[in-house]
């Protein structure tokens, strides 16, 4: 960060950092919570996680405000402005990212009002990228480019991961039509958690930009095979499924 004559300027700075940092201590906790929730069944702990998601509304709304101030009074350029505009984008982010986790918490509440325990499969993949949050924001707080162009590359990963995850779901309401709706339901949290992945990825690129100045051009590795994939199973297996 550049030093400026006006020293409230350089503490305005400072405080949207520390703004997006403290944002992004919110959105870890939130996914841990989530997560430790998933692997205990526990409904009250996923609650906890559904009280504090309007923390994450008001940071963001906080970070607006400051942002238009600081563009407003103090007309930022070059470093200045990639910082404050990055700000901003990543508070789009991370209170996206915690909308996923209470989206998730949700769904998990109805898993374990209907008894069902979650899969460790899903869980694992929640772990891989909760790890991509923590890295992404990581370089932010250290801008280290390297270690976001790290997470930008494991986005191919976790979609690899997420395709099989899905077709392990498809073949569980093959085999057992009476599990559909559990199923159904850690589908989504599935499909949740590649999102929180892909907004790692962006919090990724923002580190990208916001050091060299230009928009990552190169095409995002991925590897989601889910929406050309078809259902190939025993013929038994779907005419189970059509009579249910």
């Amino acid at each position: 960060m550049t030093d400026h004559t006006i020293k409230s300027y350089d503490e305005e700075l400072v405080r949207l950092k520390d703004m997006i940092t403290t944002m992004g201590r919110l959105t870890s906790e939130q996914l841990d919570v989530v997560v430790l929730a998933a692997e205990r069944s526990d409904a009250d702990l996923a609650a906890r996680v559904i009280e504090r998601e309007p923390e994450a509304d008001r940071l963001a709304h906080e970070v607006e405000n400051l942002v238009i101030r600081i563009l407003a009074l103090r007309q930022p350029m070059a470093i200045d402005l990639r910082q404050v505009l990055s700000a901003l984008k990543l508070a789009g982010e991370l209170e996206r990212i915690c909308d996923h986790a209470n989206d998730l918490a949700r769904r998990l509440i109805a898993l374990c009002e209907a008894g069902v325990q979650t899969l460790p499969s899903l869980i694992e993949l929640a772990h891989f990228a909760i790890a991509m949050v923590n890295d992404a924001m990581k370089a932010y707080a250290q801008i280290d480019t390297a270690e976001a162009r790290a997470v930008w590359h494991r986005d191919r990963d976790l979609d690899a991961r997420y395709t099989a995850l899905f077709r392990e779901f498809l073949t569980y309401m093959l085999e057992d039509p009476r599990q559909i709706s559990a199923n159904t339901q850690m589908l989504f949290m599935a499909r949740a958690i590649e999102r929180i992945g892909d907004r790692a990825t962006n919090i990724a690129e923002i580190v990208l930009y916001l050091v060299g100045g230009i928009p990552v051009e190169e095409e995002r590795p991925k590897a989601d095979a889910t929406k050309s994939m078809m259902l190939s199973e025993p013929s038994s297996h779907l005419a189970a499924f059509r009579r249910q």
